[in-house]
This record gives structure tokens, C-alpha cells and sequence, in this order.
């Protein structure tokens, strides 16, 4: 495989400065989400810890080197999933956290960011120009800023769910990625390919936010002006070149999927699996819907990458109405 910026012996020595409760997460096949889709259909489920995402790999790795080396504040740009993870790893290690988010992020991931103790910077504007402040608040105040797929951490800390794929490789034939700034496909696709370079890897995002599906199609960042998609989580415009530079080595595809199937993906994940997750966890199932004759008969793992989400938006995008509870007296 071609050098990227990614490499297997540090990133199986990450697994050892990350929380054993971020790692080797749940992963099976969802029987009658398979017989829906027509194709064997293995979960791995990244939402069953303390911050319900994946982001946590990386920030245990960059708060723990943060610690050893006696920086003790640091400020990121987020949609919502990072920004939790960096304080919930930030806290336990005394590290004074600052996020930057947008003012329309999901209400449910600025509270828990919050409740978990870090300072909440909003800006108006999209995850973008959320970087941008952050990179002002850096500057100012003379910390570390963490991005998403810039710092390699965060792509390392995604490769770990890859190595615990790749153990099992012989299980699945394709791996189905969501795809935002990269760390995660990056990263995946990375530790699958370094040790099971038969499966295929293929990234999936929204038709609203096709910068890193367009930058991977034409071998070059390719920016948007906008995005417009429910999937907060993987709405970037601006891609990192070093990140779509390890994509082009690591992935096999990167497909576009419709809003439609993003959402009768979550739904048949409540249906099937009983889960409830975020607009970008059921990317890969979306990617199914629309290419079925592709996926028939095969073997496919998807990451649920995570379950951050507001649940007023979930009813409305799924189609479910809150549980009425009877009162006692009737």
C-alpha cells in the first residue's frame, strides 16, 4: 500500500492509552436488518459509551499526550460529537477544554458539551467557520487547537475501530464508512486495508455535503459554498488535503446518498435493531437502499458512528410520535 500519514504500529499503540470503555465495541449481525436489505448486514456499534460516538478514540490519545507533556488547555471546532469527546477526555485528565460550535448544532450535543464541563464558543455560521474562530481562540491565547482529520490523532484514534474489523475481516466483504472530514474513512480504511486488503472499503455521504465525495472522485479538494443535509455530523465544505490525500490511498469508493435514504435508514435501524442514532451513523445503510443490486448477497459491516441526536428532529425525520405515558388516574 502507498505511505499515508497513518501507521499500524502506532496506532496499536494507541489502544493502550484509550479508555478500555471506547474500545472493542459490539459488532453483529442484524438478522432482520439483512433480510430487509437483501445482503448480511454486521453492525458496530460506536454509540454504546460514556459520549455516544466514535470521537473518543481520538481525544483519548491527544488529552493523554496533552497531560504528559503539561499543556493543560486546548480549544477544537466541532458539529457537536468531537466537541463532547475532547471534554469528557479532557476532564478526567484536568485539561481546561474550549469549543467552538455553530449556534444551529443539535441543542442535545451544546448541553452535554456543557454538562461535561467545557467552555461552549458559538459562532453564526456552519462547522467551517467554526474552524476559523478556533483557529482565532489558538492564536489568542496561545493553546493547541485540535481539528478533525488534521491531527492524525483523531485519525489513529478511528484506526482502532479498524483493527478490530480487520479481525474479523474474513466475516464481511465491504465495509461501508460515513464520510466527513475523513478521520473515520481515513482511519478505517486504513487499518482494514494495512491487514485485510481483500475487503472493500467505501465511504458514503450526503448529496447535500459532497465536498470529500467530489475532492475523491477528481483526485483534488474540491470546496462547496454551502451544505444542506439533516447529516450535521459529516457537513464539511472545505476539505483537508492531507485527509483526502490518505482517502485516495485507503478507499475503494465513495458514493452520495439521498436525504430520503438517510432517513428510512434510521428507521429501519429502530426497526431492526432497535436503535436510535443520528442522521450520519446510518450512512452506510442509506448506501445500501440505493445500490441493492451492488450489495446483494453479500457480507457488509457498518459503523453506527453515533447517537447524538435531538429527538424532537428524530420523530419528525423518521416518522415516530413520542410515547404517551397514561396518567394514574386515567
Amino acid at each position: 500500500m502507498q505511505k499515508t500519514r497513518l501507521d499500524l504500529g502506532r496506532i496499536q499503540l494507541a489502544r493502550q492509552v484509550i479508555d478500555p470503555l471506547f474500545l472493542d465495541s459490539p459488532l453483529y449481525p442484524c438478522v432482520g436488518l439483512g433480510a430487509a436489505l437483501g445482503c448480511t448486514v454486521s453492525l458496530k456499534l460506536e454509540t454504546v459509551n460514556p459520549v455516544r460516538s466514535f470521537k473518543a478514540r481520538g481525544t483519548e490519545i491527544i488529552a493523554s499526550r496533552l497531560a504528559a507533556s503539561g499543556r493543560n488547555a486546548v480549544v477544537c471546532a466541532s458539529a457537536g460529537n468531537l466537541g463532547q469527546a475532547l471534554a469528557w477526555s479532557g476532564r478526567s485528565r484536568g485539561l481546561d477544554v474550549t469549543v467552538v460550535a455553530s449556534r444551529s448544532a443539535p441543542a442535545v450535543k451544546l448541553d452535554r458539551i456543557r454538562a461535561l464541563g467545557a467552555g461552549l464558543v458559538l459562532v453564526d455560521g456552519d462547522y467551517d467557520v467554526a474552524c476559523e474562530r478556533a483557529a482565532a481562540i489558538s492564536q489568542e491565547r496561545g493553546i493547541r487547537r485540535i481539528e478533525d482529520s488534521v491531527d492524525v490523532e483523531t485519525c489513529d484514534g478511528a484506526a482502532t475501530i479498524g483493527l478490530e474489523l480487520a479481525a474479523v475481516a474474513g466475516q464481511f466483504d465491504a465495509v461501508l464508512v460515513a464520510l466527513g472530514t475523513g478521520a473515520l474513512a481515513g482511519g478505517v480504511g486504513y487499518a482494514v486495508k494495512s491487514l485485510a486488503p481483500e475487503v472493500e472499503v467505501i465511504c458514503v455521504q450526503p448529496q447535500g455535503a459532497p465536498a470529500m465525495t467530489r475532492s475523491w472522485h477528481a483526485r483534488s479538494v474540491i470546496t462547496t459554498e454551502s451544505t444542506d443535509t439533516i447529516a450535521d455530523g459529516v457537513a464539511g465544505r472545505v476539505p483537508n488535503p492531507d485527509a483526502l490525500a490518505d482517502l485516495l490511498v485507503v478507499a475503494d469508493d465513495a458514493v452520495l446518498v439521498e436525504e430520503s435514504s438517510i432517513t428510512e435508514g434510521m428507521r429501519l435501524l429502530l426497526d431492526h435493531a432497535g436503535l436510535v442514532v443520528e442522521p450520519s451513523a446510518a450512512l452506510g445503510i442509506a448506501a445500501i437502499l440505493e445500490d441493492r443490486d451492488r450489495f446483494a448477497g453479500k457480507r457488509v459491516a457498518t459503523i453506527v458512528c453515533g447517537s447524538n441526536v435531538d429527538m424532537d428532529a428524530y420523530h419528525r425525520w423518521v416518522g415516530t410520535a413520542p410515547a404517551v405515558v397514561a396518567s394514574i388516574d386515567g
